[in-house]
């Protein structure tokens, strides 16, 4: 930038010494801040990525070891004529419902951390609708992709397989 250079001549001149003052421009300092705010904003997208990765291990793991406790019912079901349409959307309802509630106790918790630590900190932080209807969204998601699994499982379940099963 000229304006720069022309005041790095104007302290050399008066100075002598370049060890003696420092110029920078505004403009650097602040693309400086962006590119730390851009990094930091990819680190809490991976973070976040992360913790969506971990919850939706976690509907997956409650949902295999309600499918694997109820092997026995499935095949009870599924001889008596339940389609696996039927058994497949038990099983996804289940994974939804499941969700649902972790998220109905995110934003509960979430709401009071955020209007805690904001009056703590002295500012106002209350949760806006947006934050709130995007991470329930992202919740019964995250429940019914990760749901989907198990419920095929135990919709494609052989009857007789399911009955002998203890």
């Amino acid at each position: 930038d000229s304006c720069t250079k022309a005041l790095k001549e104007f302290f050399y001149g008066k100075m002598k010494s370049e060890s003696l003052y420092s110029v920078t421009a505004m403009s650097s300092l602040l693309d400086t801040l962006n590119e730390q705010i851009a990094m930091m904003s990819m680190m809490l997208g991976g973070i976040a990525g992360i913790s969506l990765l971990v919850a939706g291990v976690g509907v997956m793991n409650i949902m295999l070891v309600s499918v694997t406790e109820r092997t026995r019912e499935i095949g009870i079901r599924k001889a008596l004529g339940a389609k696996k349409r039927v058994i497949l959307q038990q099983f996804v309802i289940e994974a939804a419902v499941t969700s649902t509630i972790g998220g109905i106790i995110g934003i509960f918790i979430g709401s009071l951390a955020s209007t805690g630590i904001g009056t703590l900190m002295g500012i106002a932080a209350p949760p806006t609708f947006s934050a709130v209807f995007i991470s329930f969204t992202v919740s019964v998601g995250i429940g019914l992709v990760f749901g989907y699994m198990p419920a095929s499982r135990a919709a494609k379940l052989n009857p007789i397989d399911a009955l002998r099963s203890e």
